[in-house]
């Protein structure tokens, strides 16, 4: 399954004309790209329902919340949509979005909470194996690069700049991102590749599900 070059000149045409009277003179293109891009959505959660446990599936909406942000434009020009993994011992989420010139598959940790952020950092000091060895996988580089996001200049507090896996701990947020082209959007088997990176993904989320489901000593948390 894979999104139509029509469907795409539809969000090209969007970001240009990003007005209600544009939006409602073309509503019936909206509608028909809309359904469209949910079967795309169904297709790529039916495949990855074959290799991870999912809980939620969300096709997000095209129409912006405008009510705190400077920009007015009043609709998103991409399609994009998440997958919520099921349990709470299964952490990370699963997000895409498709829009001409700036489609990717994303996922990892944006913004953990101070605690969270402390035990994640804790586990890799004490133990930066388990992630190392998924970070440097053939597929995770193959898929992602390197793991990304924002990070502290030095070294976090409590923390030693001369520990062996500083690299990880500067890090205030855990992603993993990978663009795509225009092409590889319109080719027939486009959910398949989303969801390869997907499946590329979960090794990571499972090492940080450990992490954060698991005391230093890995007993599990209550």
């Amino acid at each position: 399954m894979s999104i139509s070059s029509e469907n795409l000149q539809f969000l090209k045409d969007l970001a240009e004309n990003n007005r209600k009277e544009w939006f409602e003179a073309h509503k019936p293109d909206f509608l028909q790209y809309k359904e469209e891009f949910k079967q795309f959505h169904e297709s790529v959660g039916s495949l990855m329902e074959q290799h991870d446990q999912i809980s939620g599936s969300r096709a997000f909406r095209i129409y912006r919340d405008v009510r705190f942000s400077k920009d007015k434009t009043p609709y998103k020009n991409n399609w994009s949509g998440g997958f919520k993994r099921a349990t709470s011992q299964l952490r990370g989420g699963y997000y895409y979005q498709v829009s001409p010139g700036n489609s990717f598959v994303a996922g990892g940790f944006f913004g953990p909470n101070s605690q969270d952020l402390l035990h994640i950092r804790k586990q890799i000091s004490q133990d930066s194996e388990p992630l190392l060895e998924v970070l440097n996988s053939k597929a995770f580089k193959d898929h992602f690069g390197e793991l990304k996001g924002e990070k502290v200049k030095t070294s976090p507090k409590g923390f030693s700049i001369d520990d062996p896996a500083i690299a990880l701990l500067r890090h205030k947020q855990f992603l993993v991102y990978r663009n795509f082209t225009d092409e590889e959007i319109l080719k027939p088997d486009y959910a398949s590749m989303v969801n390869e990176s997907f499946k590329a993904m979960r090794p990571y989320f499972d090492v940080m599900s450990m992490y954060l489901t698991t005391d230093l000593n890995g007993e599990e948390l209550t």
